[in-house]
């Protein structure tokens, strides 16, 4: 696991094109927290990825015009923490909405 610490200025979009970023690799993330930090604003996310995914997003990342800082380094204890809430299955869509399907066309 990796962490990536994402300094922008928060201008319209910034935040969802950091993220296409990762989800355009289909990458899942573990962790995300993204918050004022200074006069910018920092995201924080949890990655599992390899070498060559690393240089990938820090030059996507890099070629955003409202990031002005890309660090990677080892993933936090809050982060390994946090991380493993979201690391079960998930049910699926159907199950949550109490509707079965055999009764939706009934």
């Amino acid at each position: 696991m990796h962490a990536f610490h994402i300094h922008y200025r928060n201008t319209q979009g910034t935040l969802m094109r950091i993220l296409t970023a990762v989800s355009r690799r289909g990458l899942s993330i573990q962790y995300l927290q993204a918050s004022a930090h200074g006069a910018g604003h920092r995201a924080d996310l949890l990655l599992e990825v390899n070498e060559k995914q690393i240089g990938q997003l820090c030059r996507d990342w890099h070629a955003i015009v409202d990031v002005t800082d890309v660090r990677v380094g080892a993933a936090t204890p809050e982060m390994l923490e946090s991380g493993t809430e979201f690391a079960g299955p998930h049910p699926p869509a159907s199950a949550g909405n109490g509707h079965s399907a055999s009764a939706a066309m009934a």
